[in-house]
């Protein structure tokens, strides 16, 4: 029976398996047999007994070394003593050298590497549906909203572009990221790495090269968590986007605004009381677990403030963080895909919304024209601002209102304030802005 949602809610099997106590517990056995190598190349033990734990040690169950913990209280040694018992003569050279974290820090380290792999594709994925989205709708012009009113218009392909831009930033932070957490380390009980003798630097380098990722410089008895923090950071900043835009969603789906709307299955439920609901439930759900990935941030932040050398205070909350919220930013990233993909765009309420005000929302290009052509600007604000306040206050047409100032008329005929509250005429470069970006953020998508 599952007992948190991550189990069988929420997240994909793919991030559940790299977090999976199996997937861990391959992760320590590959950082015994990496270390092994390591040290039989340099000459600290036998190169038969590093061949035997090689081929031998994969075959120690996780089981096993859970039987085995409940006898001594130990969860890396226990897997130590599997390992152990599996490697015949070998077994005794297993973790030769070695404390916990060295081997537990560096299978965090393989891990991460595998979770922001499977990040990085995501986010990819949301790339590219962003920049399509940007590219079917780069001429739809819409009402832009400030404060929660309505401002100058924009496109529709702007709002998805200024997404996919962030978005591209996030695939940028994972690459400079990456070096910094995906690191394991030898450094022995207190980071001096005494018990492994003068070789003990290399014996380091030859491990991680063998495991395929980086080594620190310096440690105590653990990786410093700044670097987990980061990750943590990271997943936080990626479920706050999509936070952001799953708000947008939201909002545009308001009955009154009706300009988008999540697709929505032929059978699908919105309530079990008011049959007529269609409501933005996966924008919500991305909405609410953002909440619980932040969440993250504060204690691996206070990971990182350990007593001397290290103490235990990291460990639990580690255990609960790791799954947690690699699990949840995954999902939220698949889920905001596909919504984003499925997403229904309602035109004719796009039209509707925009002509609102009745060219109220426009006064801007009135402003800068009567400027342009002669009028001091503050004047210009002013008279202009007037006019849309009494157009709002009478519920009139803003060029009705404008064209019976004779002081505006002296700089624009009727015919100019018409075109200039039309709002197709005043999306600046909102296009050109959106073919700059797709041509520059396509190639990520594919990773090139």
């Amino acid at each position: 029976m599952a007992v948190h949602p991550i189990e069988e809610r929420y997240g994909t099997k793919e991030m559940r398996a790299i977090w999976s106590e199996q997937n861990r517990f391959s992760a320590i056995v590959s950082a015994e047999v990496a270390l092994a190598k390591a040290e039989a190349h340099h000459g600290m033990i036998p190169a038969a007994a590093a061949v035997e734990i090689s081929e031998k040690a994969h075959t120690a169950s996780l089981e096993r070394a859970k039987a085995i913990e409940l006898e001594i209280s130990h969860d890396m040694m226990a897997i130590v003593k599997a390992i152990s018992e599996v490697s015949g003569e070998s077994g005794r050279w297993v973790h030769y050298g070695a404390t916990s974290n060295d081997i537990l820090d560096t299978a965090t380290g393989l891990q991460l590497g595998q979770s922001l792999d499977l990040l990085d594709s995501k986010l990819r994925k949301l790339l590219s549906v962003l920049l399509q989205r940007s590219e079917e709708t780069k001429t739809l012009v819409c009402i832009g909203r400030t404060h929660g009113q309505q401002g100058v218009p924009t496109t529709y392909g702007l709002r998805f572009a200024i997404w996919a831009s962030e978005v591209a930033r996030h695939i940028e932070r994972l690459g400079q990221m990456r070096p910094r957490v995906v690191v394991g380390q030898m450094t022995g009980a207190v980071g001096t790495q005494a018990a492994l003798g003068p070789m003990a630097m290399e014996v380091q380098a030859t491990m991680m090269a063998n495991l395929g990722i980086g080594s620190v410089d310096v440690s105590n008895q653990v990786i410093a968590r700044d670097r987990y923090a980061e990750y943590f950071m990271f997943c936080a900043n990626v479920a706050t986007t999509l936070d952001k835009i799953g708000v947008e969603v939201r909002s545009l789906q308001r009955t009154e605004i009706g300009e988008v709307e999540e697709a929505f299955g032929a059978k699908q439920v919105g309530s079990s009381t008011m049959p007529h609901k269609r409501n933005p439930i996966k924008s919500e759900q991305v909405c609410g677990l953002a909440r619980i990935i932040r969440s993250s941030v504060e204690p691996a932040l206070q990971n990182n403030t350990l007593w001397d050398e290290r103490d235990l205070t990291n460990s639990s909350c580690e255990r609960v963080i790791f799954p947690e919220a690699s699990i949840l930013t995954d999902h939220c990233l698949r889920l905001m895909a596909g919504v984003l993909e499925g997403l229904v765009i309602n035109r004719a309420a796009i039209r509707r919304n925009l002509e609102f005000l009745h060219g109220i929302n426009m006064a801007e290009a009135v402003m800068i024209e009567l400027t342009r052509k002669g009028m001091n600007r503050q004047d210009s604000h002013e008279r202009i601002r007037m006019a849309s306040m009494q157009a709002l206050a009478e519920g009139r047409p803003l060029a009705e209102i404008l064209a019976k100032d004779p002081e505006v008329v002296r700089y624009c005929s009727k015919t100019d304030i018409a075109a200039l509250l039309s709002p197709d005429a005043y999306i600046g470069t909102s296009v050109k802005q959106v073919e700059r970006l797709i041509e520059k953020l396509s190639p990520l998508c594919t990773g090139t």
